[in-house]
């Protein structure tokens, strides 16, 4: 069949499909046709806002941690917006990120305070309650003077010594040592115990200001924490034999006396676990063994608080 010769036939029927579709207005209706409708312009889609960075949270108060207790050291971070920070009066450095060190002496009192300044003028303050330690009294067979030949050469020598080391603690030192978890500089039996008084000969001493590792004599120890080295002996002191103190940052550092040789000098970076040098018995010494003494500026501390149970 034509489609062509057909069309007035098939012609009408296309006209009535498209009808029905909606395209066109079916012919002889009289259906008016409807208007286009209008097409409004879709709208740009409004850019959500960039999320607004997370801030730390504001800390009203101190974070402490640690043991509040004669020769122990604490770690903690100042309240928020701090612009100083001060323990009984006495100016603390605060780390940039807030963090800060304090400790008591083996004599401390009973209580502590600590105040934070704001950028406001406002203060925060926390009164620490200091446990008290417990100390043991010690017999030592061995002369007061150390190694001098004589009380006289003892007070002639004994005052150069004890600029050299005060000059070494007041060296500024920028570490982060103070933020670790501190190990012992070398694993033994333990031959002498902080805080402890000792008497010489029937003589009265002073405390012991550290712990002592009783190991062979050329046992090598290593640094308890990252620190940077202050003070190397050149020759023997009288009573510290050949001296090592490393800074360990925060004013905390670290003192290595009657060693046999110091593998370091003034100004080495020194890492956890590094090696110093090696035990001795240089000084006032019984026998070989490592004498390792904290300090916190004039604060004395007891290592095994730090450090926490030897090895054997």
């Amino acid at each position: 069949m034509s489609f062509v010769k057909d069309w007035p036939r098939h012609g009408a029927a296309l006209a009535l499909l498209i009808a029905a579709a909606g395209c066109v207005p079916a012919a002889g209706t009289g259906a008016t046709p409807a208007p286009a409708p209008s097409i409004d312009p879709v709208p740009a889609k409004a850019e959500a806002p960039a999320p607004t960075p997370p801030h730390a949270p504001l800390r009203p108060d101190f974070t402490l941690a640690g043991i509040a207790e004669q020769g122990a050291v604490m770690v903690g971070r100042v309240p928020s917006e701090t612009r100083a920070l001060a323990l009984d009066g006495l100016p603390i450095p605060v780390a940039a990120d807030g963090g800060f060190l304090i400790a008591f002496d083996r004599d401390a009192p009973a209580a502590a305070r600590l105040v934070a300044t704001l950028a406001d003028g406002r203060e925060v303050v926390r009164t620490i309650a200091v446990a008290p330690g417990r100390w043991r009294i010690e017999h030592i067979d061995a002369p007061y003077r150390g190694s001098a030949s004589s009380d006289a050469e003892f007070q002639r020598r004994r005052p150069a010594e004890l600029a050299e080391i005060a000059a070494a603690r007041a060296v500024p030192v920028e570490s982060d040592g103070w933020r670790q978890a501190f190990r012992w500089p070398v694993a033994g039996r333990l031959s002498g115990f902080f805080g402890s008084q000792r008497v010489y000969q029937g003589k009265p001493g002073s405390y012991h200001s550290g712990t002592d590792v009783a190991v062979p004599a050329g046992t090598p120890f290593v640094a308890p924490a990252d620190g940077v080295v202050t003070l190397a002996a050149s020759a023997p002191f009288t009573l510290e034999g050949n001296l090592l103190i490393v800074d360990h940052g925060m004013g905390l550092s670290s003192a290595f006396l009657h060693c046999q040789r110091l593998d370091v000098r003034v100004g080495d970076r020194v890492v956890q676990g590094q090696k110093l040098g090696t035990v001795g018995r240089t000084g006032r010494a019984t026998g070989p063994h490592m004498h390792w003494g904290l300090k916190w500026r004039d604060a004395r501390l007891d290592p095994a608080k730090l450090a926490g149970p030897i090895a054997r």
